[in-house]
């Protein structure tokens, strides 16, 4: 069959929150935009396989679990978890966003297509799919959005009982037992919903720790949490072999082989850039087969550029969509450029983690004795007494100027306000700027002006010698 072709201004590639975010963008600077995504799932895997449904799901398990647990404060009765239908009230919220999405790319006039594409040559590319008016498509500037997808261990395959983050989300029912292999975010946050809502889980790390990405005293709190919900935590750790049967999977460490009904391996993301053909476009990736990219997120290839998970670095939503705007405004010559002074992350584990900035033993290297460091305990705030969310405390560190360097905290709501410590960071504030920021009480946002109060030798909730 020949080549139909289409043309347009814009294509971008991948409908994630990289690449749904850079055509809207690209839409608002009045570009003709088409966005193609393999399986036109806009949003991409953070709504439909990642961020969103695992959240849905731990926010119900959570509250299952927290009243099953809230005889102290005077809650009490039957529950049952029917997780069928929890299950399908996570779909309800996937398809509202789905919508929501489709309906913003409908009113910027955004040509939404289903299907795979790879390029032929620097400005065009070739598309595979079912009722396709074309089949080639011809562009002006291209973003590529491809984002990112778990990745195995040597010699094992996804399939069957052993399942991705994206297969343990689609679950129906809750396993009896369940192992996780890996102790990063997405391990910890589904191993623990699965534990919540009756599975016996066991968390088998290669590392000596949970969550190696952040400091320990962080990790440890939350690794006493998984403690207190019966999970098995299996530390430094690794794995010798996974076989699966019928009805059984069989991982084997320490010589000692033991059956789980489930298995996910969690043990990081690959960049999806195989199909793409990039050497057809001049664009160029490193060792891992992540694209490289300039601060304006350009390509070797200077009308092509690339957003997100497949970019490499930290993967985060947020990260691509920034990066996915910046695109956007560089290709209408805009002076942007993505420099974030430093992009938040957040676990939604129990109790949750949230950080942003230099981790403590990072800004020890480089600022030494000059390094100051304040900590607020959640079981000295009242909103978190009050809501029975006492474990955990926040940290500020700054440098020996107040010039806020980090900000980290492990308790109730830290992901939601964590967001206040980043846009410090970016205005260069102090520690004294948050202490003067008069919070609401009773909050738990006033742990950011405890700890930097505390920071500053005059904490009003915690002794400290008058100065």
């Amino acid at each position: 069959m020949g080549q139909a072709t289409s043309n347009t201004e814009v294509l971008v590639i991948g409908a994630g929150p990289g690449g749904y975010v850079a055509a809207i963008r690209a839409a608002q600077l009045g570009y003709e935009v088409t966005l193609v995504d393999k399986k036109g799932e806009l949003g991409g895997m953070c709504l439909h396989h990642g961020c969103i449904p695992s959240k849905s799901l731990i926010h119900a398990v959570n509250l299952y679990y927290q009243l099953k647990h809230a005889d102290a404060i005077g809650v009490s009765g039957n529950l049952e978890l029917n997780f069928t239908k929890t299950q399908e009230w996570k779909q309800s919220v996937i398809d509202t966003l789905h919508n929501g999405i489709q309906g913003l790319c409908k009113k910027h006039h955004i040509r939404v297509i289903s299907a795979l594409a790879r390029f032929q040559t620097p400005t065009r590319v070739i598309l595979e799919g079912e009722d396709l008016e074309f089949n080639a498509l011809e562009f002006r500037h291209c973003i590529i959005a491809t984002g990112s997808t778990p990745k195995s261990i040597p010699g094992v395959d996804f399939g069957g009982r052993i399942l991705s983050s994206r297969e343990v989300l689609e679950l129906q029912n809750v396993p009896k037992t369940f192992c996780v292999i890996g102790g990063g975010y997405i391990g910890v946050e589904l191993g623990s919903m699965l534990a919540k809502a009756g599975s016996q889980v066991t968390i088998v790390e290669a590392g000596e720790s949970i969550l190696a990405v952040i400091d320990k005293e962080f990790s440890a709190v939350a690794q006493k949490r998984l403690q207190e919900q019966d999970i098995t935590l299996l530390l430094s750790t690794p794995v010798e072999s996974v076989r699966q049967e019928e009805d059984a999977v069989y991982v084997k460490t320490g010589g000692v082989e033991q059956r789980y009904d489930y298995c996910l391996i969690a043990v990081g993301h690959r960049p999806v850039t195989e199909t793409l053909q990039l050497d057809l476009a001049g664009v160029e990736v490193d060792e891992r087969g992540f694209i490289k990219v300039d601060e304006q997120c350009k390509t070797a290839a200077k009308h092509i550029y690339a957003v997100g998970d497949v970019t490499g670095g930290v993967m985060l939503a947020h990260k691509a969509s920034a990066q996915g705007k910046v695109a956007a405004e560089a290709i209408a010559g805009k002076p942007t450029a993505f420099e974030p002074q430093a992009i938040p992350a957040v676990i939604f584990t129990d109790p949750e983690i949230a950080s942003v900035g230099l981790r403590e033993s990072e800004a020890k290297q480089q600022y030494g004795d000059k390094l100051k460091v304040g900590t607020f305990p959640f079981a000295a705030l009242g909103k978190a007494l009050a809501i029975t969310e006492a474990e955990g405390f926040v940290k500020v560190l700054t440098d020996d100027q107040g010039v806020i360097l980090g900000v980290h905290g492990v308790g109730p709501g830290v992901t939601d306000y964590i967001s206040e410590a980043a846009l410090a960071i970016e205005m260069g504030a102090t520690a004294e700027d948050l202490a003067l920021t008069i919070h609401p009480h009773p909050t738990l946002s006033e742990s950011l002006a405890e700890a930097s109060e505390a920071l500053l030798g005059h904490a009003i909730h915690l002794y400290q010698p008058g100065k």
